[in-house]
């Protein structure tokens, strides 16, 4: 969802900052490692002796939460979700399902009935157990599913998977170190149902 429907990354970015700043944690080593990742998991990595990480979570998650001013759509998102079959996609997230809701919200897409987040699994991107999840709840397996990505722990757990992947680059300063295809956003891409297939292809 974040980096790969959505922009949220100023808003995640200013509430980390204030986080780490608050716990005297290396702001740089934070911001490599947190995207794609549970916060929870996150804050168990970084926070001081004697903090408590669910407290410091969910104070984390009421600021994200809070500021959804400036969080919006990648380019094309909300129209190339919109048509889709609504039972052949679903948003696998490691934000926890009120922010997710409130961010997709705040940025005009409208999710699918399928919606794995945070909540939903124990472990985890990189671990595969999230997109195995919602290849079950699509009742697909999930070989057969392509995994729709933006970040280096998204594309481990969708590989782990047996996913294809996609991945989206529009927050990106430079491509990522990988073998799959990558692309800006969704205004050249067309989805189309062919023999009960869903087909990706360029405009």
């Amino acid at each position: 969802m974040d980096g790969t429907l959505i922009n949220s990354i100023p808003s995640a970015i200013r509430a980390w900052t204030a986080w780490a700043e608050r716990h005297r944690v290396d702001v740089d080593e934070l911001m490599r490692v947190m995207h794609g990742v549970k916060a929870i998991e996150t804050i168990r990595r970084f926070a001081p002796p004697g903090v408590d990480p669910q407290r410091e979570f969910e104070l984390l998650l009421q600021a994200e939460i809070d500021d959804v001013a400036d969080v919006v759509e990648i380019a094309g998102a909300a129209a190339f979700t919109a048509a889709l079959p609504p039972e052949r996609w679903a948003i696998v997230t490691s934000a926890p399902r009120s922010l997710a809701e409130v961010r997709l919200k705040a940025a005009g897409v409208i999710p699918p009935a399928v919606m794995v987040t945070a909540d939903d699994v124990e472990r985890g991107k990189p671990a595969p157990d999230c997109f195995l999840l919602a290849a079950e709840r699509l009742r697909v397996e999930a070989r057969d599913c392509l995994v729709w990505e933006d970040a280096p722990a998204g594309i481990a757990a969708a590989e782990a998977a047996g996913a294809d992947v996609m991945v989206i680059s529009a927050t990106h300063h430079e491509p990522l170190d990988t073998r799959w295809r990558q692309v800006d956003g969704y205004d050249a891409l067309i989805a189309a149902l062919e023999q009960d297939r869903l087909v990706l292809g360029d405009r």
